[in-house]
């Protein structure tokens, strides 16, 4: 049953005439790259793979915890209590009720230096991240090698989201030049944030990728589109028909910054967690977790996993991945987590 577009899982699907068999086998044909496996990340994942398209790939450098409950869909509170990797987790949930596609979980942090392997043979990106230094990575790198992709945001009980076609459509960088100053935009952290402003901004990131993948461009919302859920209200952004700033530095003047930038969120707060994640400058060498799990048990209650090292030392805890990065729980502080890495896990 595998690539049939007359599987009987789609059979409601085609029947809707701007899909079709034909437009079912271009699902099942295409590679979709999800970033972000956190509320918007597991509904767009659902989606998708419901959808059948036929590769799915799951980005996300978090694990699962019982806070993500409320708001995440697919999770389990077994995946909670087995720190599981959010990627490796929805994977697993996806391939359960769509055995016929494939799923590719990446446990891994998306950065400048590792973008270009993690979103490799993409036909389309979908956006379920939290911050915006990710964001604006992910525009270079689609602008510059034409991929479209699907901007999605949410907090409290409103979101955005907007279609980015290179070439076609306004970036990411039109519609905002620069991200907003740290600490100055609201997060899931300070404003909290109710489960269904994700599921209805992703289920639109949804519908446009899907009008995307089958071919269907001319129905595609170019626009940006917000929503409040409490009380309810509508907005579109943009004009009827908007087209790409000629002054953009990103598809204008063609400047890729933040794709050229091998620095960048070395150190990176998580969204509603006092929390942060530490990349070591040493990427490129390898890293030995089981090193780190010997000299830190006989002093420290530890938990390990296939994925990643659990430590509990005094006022914090670690989340150790296997190619060196660290969540810092217990503190939203970037020097006092970079001190705890160096004291814990090695430089």
């Amino acid at each position: 049953m595998q690539n049939d577009p007359n599987a009987p899982r789609y059979s409601r699907q085609v029947l809707f005439p701007p899909i079709g068999e034909a437009g079912q086998r271009r699902l099942l044909e295409s590679t979709v790259v999800l970033v972000g496996c956190g509320a918007l990340g597991a509904s767009l994942g659902e989606q998708m793979a419901r959808a059948g398209v036929g590769r799915l790939r799951l980005i996300d450098r978090d694990v699962v915890e019982e806070s993500n409950l409320g708001r995440q869909a697919l999770y389990t509170a077994q995946d909670a209590a087995d720190h599981l990797p959010k990627a490796a987790a929805l994977a697993g949930h996806l391939e359960e009720f769509n055995p016929d596609i494939t799923v590719e979980p990446r446990v891994s942090d998306l950065n400048a230096s590792t973008i270009r392997d993690l979103l490799d043979g993409a036909d389309l990106v979908l956006d379920g991240c939290d911050n915006f230094d990710t964001r604006y990575l992910l525009n270079d790198w689609c602008v510059s090698s034409g991929r479209p992709w699907v901007y999605g945001a949410c907090v409290a009980s409103r979101g955005l989201t907007a279609v980015i076609v290179p070439g076609q459509t306004p970036c990411l960088r039109c519609l905002f030049p620069e991200p907003p100053p740290a600490g100055a935009a609201e997060t899931c952290d300070t404003s909290g944030i109710i489960a269904p402003a994700a599921t209805v901004v992703a289920a639109l990131q949804a519908a446009e990728a899907i009008k995307i993948l089958t071919g269907n461009l001319e129905a595609v919302r170019p626009t940006l589109f917000s929503i409040e859920l409490w009380p309810f209200r509508i907005f579109e952004f943009g004009g009827k028909d908007p087209s790409p700033r000629a002054d953009c530095t990103c598809c204008g003047k063609r400047e890729f910054v933040w794709l050229d930038t091998t620095d960048r969120a070395r150190v990176l707060t998580y969204c509603g967690r006092d929390a942060v994640q530490v990349v070591p400058a040493s990427r490129g060498r390898a890293f030995d977790l089981d090193a780190v799990e010997r000299r830190l048990a006989p002093s420290f209650a530890v938990r390990r996993n296939a994925y990643v090292l659990k430590v509990e030392v005094p006022d914090h805890t670690l989340t150790v991945f296997d190619d060196g990065r660290a969540l810092i729980s217990g503190t939203g502080d970037a020097d006092r987590a970079r001190a705890l890495y160096d004291q814990y896990v090695g430089s």
